[in-house]
């Protein structure tokens, strides 16, 4: 018997005004992620990944228009009164940015900003949330974790202060956190480090996990399934190991060819050409065909369908491209 899914986005749009024009970031995007699923979300910078995850919590601008339905056990949170939206921030969905150093505040300690978070969201007295904090501390690894309460962020490193903010995260038990770029800042062996945390605090606990990120690598490593977002759309979303292995969207398949071979022989890699377009000037078809070697007169002036192309993968492309085809083999791309 398949689960009701924990969260549900169906056909989420995000406009942003700017004067008399309007600029759409985010555009019908819809999305399932079941209890204790993992989720990554890949795609080069613009094309809306945090942008959605900002709207379905509440925690976009007012100049922001979000429509369309994120539904949290069946229960809607585009619209929702601040109040609902408080009681679900932090305590049923937390989020994780890739700058801690721009989210703790650097006026209080460590041990406060984690007590604020347990108080509010477990209702722990003092006592009892000193106790707890210096237990979460201890679970994300950071060692002499007692004095390191005492500490300002600024007398951390980028790696301790990423674990402070997991910890936080994790203050509320959340049922789901979002990891926006949590490694992005820091150096390779930090950033293992920091997503074996992750691993273990999701075997632990249960929870499910949306991993934001622009390195495939990490986001192959580390999810059950994987959507591809580009210029505000979702483009392709597959397992895992089907999307890497199958590619079946031009994006998909160029972020992939861009990716160098760590065995075998060297290859030449396809770099994708352009820039992801502003979101107030948006191609009128397939937001992707002006830089697609593989694009044909329909796909300049159509927008095209998501349909699936296998068992729970689907794609956003006119092209009904081959399992082990890749269009960046093409002459064109070679040339």
């Amino acid at each position: 018997m398949v689960s009701a899914p924990l969260i549900a986005i169906e056909d989420l749009t995000v406009d942003f005004a700017n004067g008399p024009h309007v600029s759409r970031a985010v555009d019908g995007i819809a999305l399932q992620l079941a209890p204790a699923e993992a989720l990554g979300i890949v795609g080069e910078s613009g094309s809306g990944k945090s942008v959605t995850w900002l709207a379905a919590l509440g925690l976009l601008p007012g100049k922001a228009a979000v429509r369309g339905s994120v539904r949290l056990d069946g229960r809607e949170l585009v619209g929702a009164p601040p109040r609902e939206l408080e009681a679900v921030r932090g305590k049923r969905i937390a989020m994780i940015f890739q700058d801690p150093s721009s989210c703790l505040n650097p006026v209080h300690r460590i041990g406060w900003q984690l007590g604020e978070a347990l108080r509010l969201h477990r209702g722990l007295d003092r006592r009892a949330a000193d106790a707890e904090a210096l237990r979460l501390l201890d679970q994300v690894g950071i060692a002499d974790a007692r004095r390191r309460l005492g500490d300002y962020p600024h007398q951390l490193s980028g790696g301790l202060n990423q674990r402070v903010m997991i910890a936080m995260a994790l203050a509320g038990q959340p049922d789901l956190l979002v990891a926006d770029e949590p490694t992005t800042a820091l150096d390779a062996t930090i950033q293992a480090q920091i997503l074996d945390l992750l691993r273990a605090v999701r075997r632990d606990t249960g929870m499910a996990m949306v991993l934001i990120s622009h390195d495939l690598g990490v986001v192959a490593e580390n999810v059950d399934r994987v959507a591809v977002m580009y210029a505000g759309r979702l483009v392709e979303e597959a397992p895992g190991q089907e999307l890497f292995a199958r590619p079946r969207h031009p994006y998909t398949q160029g972020l992939l060819a861009a990716l160098p071979e760590l065995t075998g022989r060297r290859r030449r890699l396809a770099a994708i050409p352009g820039t992801v377009p502003e979101p107030g000037s948006l191609p009128a078809g397939c937001r992707f065909a002006p830089r697609c070697p593989a694009a044909d007169h329909r796909c300049a002036i159509e927008a095209p369908p998501i349909q699936s192309v296998a068992v729970h993968h689907r794609t956003n492309c006119h092209r009904q491209i081959e399992p082990g085809f890749s269009v960046w083999s093409l002459p064109k791309a070679a040339e």
